[in-house]
């Protein structure tokens, strides 16, 4: 089969018009990371009647315990959806094992160091060659964390990258137990015992996470944890980012607090950022983790921003405080 790009294997996978969009899932498999049997599922779309050139493109990173229908569900209705019937080049990849992604077979060893350093560039490569121009980023939670990796580990090359939205995004949160070496220590020998977290268990969303990914985060947040990987300081590099950034946390957001999320915003370097917090001293709803994306009053408050923000990523926010500002209080 011919593969759909000059850079590495792709195959596509299906197209479908699904009401007004198109479909596309391409199925990329490089074999430029460790584990050769790594695939990734990336789904395009767009407006089924479109008669001229696809629009911007923005890349949407799906969080952990999730998969593409974050963005879009079978109904068309999602964010994703929402920019693709405002013209933009929507793509959604789903990580290893989630969605359309099959399961690698050292699935249980993935880590967010993997994602960053070998599946978001082969995206970013792949998305840049089909659409001529750099594309714009938009991470939830883990999908957040994975992108700022990318750009603190410098993985990501300059022309892939237009711009960064992180939502609910986050990795400065103490977990004080995990300070006391002993109890480090012996979490992580339990936890090696298992291969995965169990979403429907947990009732945290349809996916699981392999085990390697909670080995990873303990040891961020270990007594001399950093964020970053054997090959780099992440943390450290985020100073050196320089791209359009917009950083959103919600008022009710408890798993990733807005003071958190302010501090990996204020990490970032460049001048060209924006801090929003969805709150009702802001003039929205007091929005949690998912529901600042995934929610009829997300619908109406937030997905206008972003459709704004991603057509001048320059121009100021309405409701947003400005890097240059005080810092917005802690919720």
């Amino acid at each position: 089969m011919q593969s759909s790009s000059t850079l590495f294997p792709v195959a596509l996978q299906s197209a479908e018009r699904r009401g007004d969009l198109s479909e596309d899932v391409y199925r990329i498999k490089a074999g430029n990371s460790p584990d050769p049997s790594v695939e990734l599922a990336l789904t395009r779309l767009g407006l089924a009647d479109l008669n001229r050139a696809p629009g911007v493109p923005v890349i949407l990173l799906h969080g952990s315990f999730s998969n593409r229908r974050f963005w879009f569900s079978p109904k068309g209705i999602g964010l994703g959806a929402f920019l693709a019937r405002a013209g933009f080049d929507v793509w959604i990849p789903e990580m290893r094992g989630h969605g359309l992604s099959p399961r690698n077979r050292q699935w249980r060893h993935n880590r967010v160091a993997d994602y960053a350093r070998y599946d978001l560039p082969l995206i970013a490569a792949f998305v840049h060659e089909q659409a001529g121009q750099a594309p714009h980023w938009i991470g939830h939670s883990l999908g957040g964390t994975t992108l700022a990796a990318a750009l603190g580990g410098g993985y990501l090359e300059p022309e892939w990258v237009a711009s960064a939205a992180f939502f609910g995004t986050q990795v400065s949160r103490v977990y004080w137990p995990l300070k006391v070496p002993t109890v480090e220590w012996g979490a992580r020998v339990v936890l090696k015992r298992f291969a995965q977290i169990s979403g429907s268990r947990l009732k945290r969303g349809p996916e699981d996470e392999p085990i390697g990914l909670a080995l990873e985060s303990m040891r961020w947040h270990g007594l001399f944890g950093r964020f970053g990987g054997k090959d780099g300081d992440w943390w450290a590099g985020l100073a050196e980012v320089d791209v359009p950034v917009l950083a959103v946390a919600g008022a009710a957001d408890f798993q990733d607090p807005v003071w958190a999320c302010r501090k990996l915003f204020d990490q970032l370097g460049g001048e060209r950022k924006q801090f929003l917090r969805l709150g009702r001293e802001e003039g929205f709803e007091a929005f949690g983790h998912v529901d600042m994306l995934v929610s009829k009053a997300a619908q109406a408050q937030v997905w206008p921003l972003v459709e704004g923000w991603l057509r001048d990523p320059e121009a100021p926010v309405r409701g947003a405080t400005l890097a240059s500002e005080s810092p917005v209080p802690v919720a």
